[in-house]
């Protein structure tokens, strides 16, 4: 009858230990953050938002232009559609940074800049992003290496697909963003 009771209170023991012992975070409850933005860089008309400030004596015999370097202050939205040199009103932000044509065989672009958040829920804070964008490539992918605000200590990266190539003068780009923060780590 002893050798009964402790039996069922080491079954007992064992079934309150695994009760209270909490599962492995789950994918989409580990503190990632997931974000879809549309990325707007003007290139014609009468606001462009991205100017091309230096270049190789070379770059524009380049096929790829190596050594152009451009800067953005491009709208950031919540949707693709073209936005043209008015402010749209789903803008949430700015891609603010450069861009430099840093390779000589493709299009590859050394992405450096910061999504500020400018409206919604991230107003105030910001991501910066960095990494190699092979803009002929169906889907890239860049990473994020802090930021500010509600992003304070951010790590993740983006994942970027190109929606409209820019025969409006104005290229789109999906970016999906998947970020963590101290806060959530």
């Amino acid at each position: 009858m002893a050798g009964a009771k402790a039996l069922l209170l080491l079954l007992l023991c064992a079934a309150a230990t695994t009760l209270l012992t909490p599962p492995p975070a789950a994918a989409a409850d580990d503190g990632l953050t997931k974000i879809k933005l549309y990325w707007h860089d003007v290139l014609a008309g009468k606001s462009p938002t991205a100017i091309r400030i230096a270049q190789a004596a070379s770059s524009n015999s380049s096929s790829t232009f190596f050594g152009a370097v451009v800067a953005i202050d491009d709208p950031l939205t919540t949707t693709p559609a073209v936005t043209g040199s008015a402010k749209s009103k789903d803008e949430v932000g700015r891609a603010q940074g450069t861009y430099t044509f840093a390779d000589q065989t493709t299009f590859g672009l050394l992405m450096n800049m910061n999504f500020v958040f400018t409206a919604g829920d991230y107003k105030g804070s910001s991501l910066s992003i960095y990494g190699r964008n092979e803009v002929l490539s169906a889907v890239r992918e860049m990473g994020i290496v802090g930021g500010a605000g509600k992003f304070r200590m951010a790590r993740g990266y983006v994942e970027a697909r190109t929606m409209d190539s820019g025969n409006s003068g104005e290229t789109v780009v999906e970016y999906t963003v998947y970020v963590k923060t101290a806060a959530s780590a």
